[in-house]
């Protein structure tokens, strides 16, 4: 039986492009500051919350929706113990820009930051939770979740696209260069002396500016994209301990402690979820 404090993760391999979380007590729920490489729409389904989202901090309460770009740091965390449960949806960032685009939204296919943070309108978060609810009965066909998700967004876009766009400041192209290359040796030891040496920053200048960009030290942006790579590894099926040495960490108990601070739930909670996901889909067919 499954526990209703454990957060439940919906997957399904032939939707690869979006990934639904339920929470149901948030109260067990608490993040650090982090960021996802894929975009991410939430609804609050009770109870009241902060939502820090980059520079910004808003009070959320049931009925409202929250946005996150790719990369821009955040976290929601619960107000003195009070509970609450929240819905999150993880879309693919490729796929969501390949939908924009097909729908004459965008003028190229490449990714554009969405300005919008919070979403008021009940009319979508009832359609939010109408979406939602599909994916996770597993009496749906695969067809009609495609449908459901597909058409909720798509109408979200359009209902999004004639507010004005707020980019984020560029980064200098040193900047754009480290945080390339940490995406490209996430898995391996970086001292902060080899990054001033590719950078020709000072120690100190290097963090602050880091910092102001990516809303994450170096460190911390390292460290983040290591347990997104680990994610990558429990959605297939690695085991525990084979998923952090190949994200690049130490040890098996450093992982799950920095898995459980990003991601707030353990290595074990969010293969298991995936797990019985995959289980519930093999009993459906």
């Amino acid at each position: 039986m499954t526990n209703p404090n454990n957060p439940l993760f919906w997957r399904d391999s032939r939707m690869p492009h979006v990934e639904l979380r339920k929470i149901d007590d948030g109260r067990k729920v608490c993040y650090a500051p982090h960021s996802h490489t894929h975009w991410s729409l939430g609804a609050i389904t009770a109870g009241e919350s902060t939502f820090r989202y980059r520079h910004d901090q808003y009070h959320i309460n049931t009925g409202n929706l929250v946005l996150m770009n790719p990369d821009w740091v955040h976290a929601c965390n619960p107000i003195d113990d009070q509970p609450w449960a929240y819905l999150m949806l993880y879309v693919d960032a490729d796929w969501l820009t390949h939908l924009r685009y097909a729908a004459g939204l965008l003028e190229a296919p490449r990714w554009q930051d969405i300005p919008t943070a919070v979403i008021t309108d009940p009319v979508w978060y009832e359609g939010y939770c109408r979406m939602a609810a599909c994916l996770l009965d597993s009496q749906r066909d695969l067809l009609d979740k495609q449908t459901e998700v597909v058409e909720y967004l798509s109408a979200l876009m359009h209902e999004l696209a004639g507010q004005p766009a707020q980019p984020l400041p560029k980064a200098p192209a040193s900047l754009q260069e480290l945080a390339a290359y940490l995406d490209d040796h996430a898995t391996e030891e970086i001292s902060l002396d080899d990054l001033c040496d590719r950078s020709g920053y000072s120690p100190g200048h290097l963090i602050r500016a880091f910092k102001q960009h990516f809303g994450l030290t170096p460190h911390a942006y390292l460290i983040n994209r290591r347990i997104q790579l680990g994610q990558r590894e429990l959605k297939q099926g690695t085991p525990i301990a084979e998923a952090a040495q190949n994200a690049g960490f130490s040890d098996q108990p450093h992982f799950q402690r920095t898995f459980k601070r990003l991601v707030a739930a353990t290595p074990n909670q969010y293969r298991q979820s995936l797990l019985n996901q995959q289980v519930d889909a093999t009993d459906g067919e």
